[in-house]
């Protein structure tokens, strides 16, 4: 007598039958599985490509500031907001839009009011893409070479967007290499700050260190001076010649500059002045700065 074999499979269906309802459940639950693997932040370590997080988008406004980023990197843009009287000036750019099929917007001034929290706007806002974090140690590898002349500036504690945007204003006038901050202070270039420097912070880069003694460490392995500006005592400006190559380290006002950051420079510059004020503000001392060392070294 043959015996009936009353195994049953789990794993195996019946194309012909229905599925039940926990086959079903069992069967979402493996593609869920399978999606967070590949989604994971370790995939790699499976063997998979690991799914880079998304980028960051800024809301920037001021006809220069925006033009410049349109012509540094259009493919950054993701929507444009603009008045009526702007679209002679932005043309080209809306041309780019309808071409990518991105969205703009013809709004009234109480709109782009709004949408930037500011009236500064100048008739026109862009949302782009954040330009993605500079590396340190690639980039100062292609700054000029030693013994060839170069300016790096170095922020300490800087906060304010309208100085942050006027200083950048100058180091792209005066020719700097690219403005140093630390990164535990999160400066990084906003809107307001963008408006103030008229396109200069497209070419002025902001180069964040995480570990600001090997940083210094670095910077004087490949030539340069580190010079901390302080209110007083230190030696005067246009006394001085200033070496070719050069960082300049500002500090934050009120606060001023950390007292391990002037004890590490090689050499504390004051500006002379009548003594009225203390000191001029950070901006404008980025300015007098930056001129006396393209007077000395202009090439």
């Amino acid at each position: 007598m043959a015996m009936k074999n009353t195994r049953t499979s789990s794993k195996s269906h019946d194309p012909g039958r229905p599925r039940t309802g926990a086959e079903l459940r069992a069967a979402q639950r493996g593609r869920d599985t399978a999606r967070n693997v590949r989604a994971s932040p370790w995939s790699e370590t499976l063997g998979a490509r690991a799914t880079p997080p998304p980028r960051e988008e800024i809301r920037l406004y001021g006809l220069n500031a925006c033009l410049a980023a349109f012509a540094k990197r259009p493919a950054a843009l993701r929507k444009v907001y603009l008045t009526q009287t702007r679209i002679p000036a932005l043309k080209t750019v809306l041309a780019w839009c309808v071409k990518h099929r991105l969205g703009y917007r013809v709004v009234e001034e109480a709109d782009l009011d709004r949408l930037t929290a500011s009236r500064h706007h100048e008739g026109v806002c862009f949302d782009l893409l954040r330009p993605l974090p500079i590396d340190f140690m690639p980039w100062l590898a292609v700054q000029p070479a030693p013994p060839h002349p170069s300016l790096l500036l170095w922020l300490d504690g800087v906060g304010n967007p309208h100085n942050l945007g006027a200083l950048l204003r100058s180091a792209a006038h005066f020719g700097a290499g690219g403005v140093i901050v630390p990164a535990a202070t999160g400066l990084d270039v906003s809107g307001a700050a963008a408006r103030v420097a008229e396109g200069a912070a497209e070419s002025i880069a902001l180069v964040p260190v995480s570990l600001p003694s090997a940083a210094l460490d670095a910077l004087r392995e490949r030539g340069y001076a580190i010079a901390a500006t302080v209110p007083h005592e230190g030696v005067p400006l246009y006394a001085t010649r200033l070496p070719s190559r050069l960082v300049l380290v500002f500090g934050a006002e009120g606060e001023g500059m950390r007292a391990d950051l002037i004890a590490a420079a090689d050499l504390r510059l004051t500006i002379p002045g009548s003594g009225v004020i203390e000191s001029l503000n950070v901006a404008a001392s980025v300015a007098v700065l930056l001129g006396e060392y393209w007077r000395q070294h202009r090439r």
